[in-house]
């Protein structure tokens, strides 16, 4: 009994370690797939100009700044009118013109989750050690009928992020998010299509998003990505307005 339990364990271990060896191995082969970690890493900011599609025909001008390692701005320009969402490294920020709100305020962190996932300047997978993540590689799972390989990630904050790679090119196709916040789970699915070169690594221009069973619900195609670009680092900078009342409310960085 003994023995059998000994080697009943031993296997365990063994499973665990191939696991953690394919999903490396797998991140690996995404990263070259992009272009190479060389390549990936030279690119220190992006900015991205985009159309937004959302039901009934509705659409907007979209664009995000980003620079490394973790500084984000978005906008969403409707009307006349521009809502602002940013992160400075250590606090989130937003203008909602559209709700009759034109003065800057401070986002809370629940708020802020997803302006965090689109500040990571790489993606969930790179550098995830790094950033206080872990990854398990799940086997294969079907998308759109069509095989795919599919890796948990575990964020430090404890949401999952479920990547799905083409078997083939080892290129990102899907990712299923799950924020978990007050005892409530957030789910959404984001699908990635159109990949084309810029600056010699490979991104998505065409990314549609929503609920599991209507992942196409919003769609934002891009329409142009400029590497390596020079931004004002007042876009992100947390406005003077508010810097006083974060002393005051005693928030701190969310990272």
């Amino acid at each position: 009994m003994r023995h059998a339990l000994t080697v009943l364990v031993a296997v365990f271990c063994l499973s665990i370690f191939s696991s953690s060896q394919t999903a490396d191995e797998l991140i690996a082969k995404n990263i070259q797939a992009r272009g190479g970690m060389e390549k990936m890493k030279a690119i220190k900011t992006l900015r991205i100009t985009a159309k937004f599609e959302g039901g009934g025909g509705f659409t907007a001008s979209v664009g995000q700044e980003n620079q490394r390692p973790n500084l984000i701005r978005e906008t969403f320009m409707l009307q006349g009118m521009t809502a602002v969402q940013a992160y400075d490294g250590a606090a989130g920020w937003q203008i909602q013109p559209f709700g009759g709100k034109k003065d800057p305020e401070l986002m809370g962190e629940d708020d802020v989750r997803d302006l965090l996932l689109d500040a990571d300047f790489d993606g969930p997978l790179v550098d995830y050690k790094e950033k206080g993540s872990t990854v398990e590689y799940m086997g294969h799972d079907v998308v759109d009928g069509d095989d795919a390989l599919r890796l948990k990630v575990t964020l430090k904050n404890g949401d999952i992020i479920y990547v799905y790679l083409d078997p083939d090119t080892f290129i990102e196709i899907r990712r299923e998010i799950q924020q978990f916040i007050r005892g409530s789970v957030r789910d959404r699915v984001m699908v990635f299509g159109s990949y084309k070169p810029v600056a010699g690594v490979m991104y998505p221009f065409s990314i549609s998003q929503g609920p599991k069973n209507h992942p196409d619900e919003q769609t934002t195609t891009i329409q142009k990505i400029e590497p390596n670009v020079t931004i004002d680092p007042a876009d992100f900078n947390l406005p003077a307005s508010l810097k006083t009342e974060e002393k005051k409310s005693g928030m701190v960085g969310v990272h």
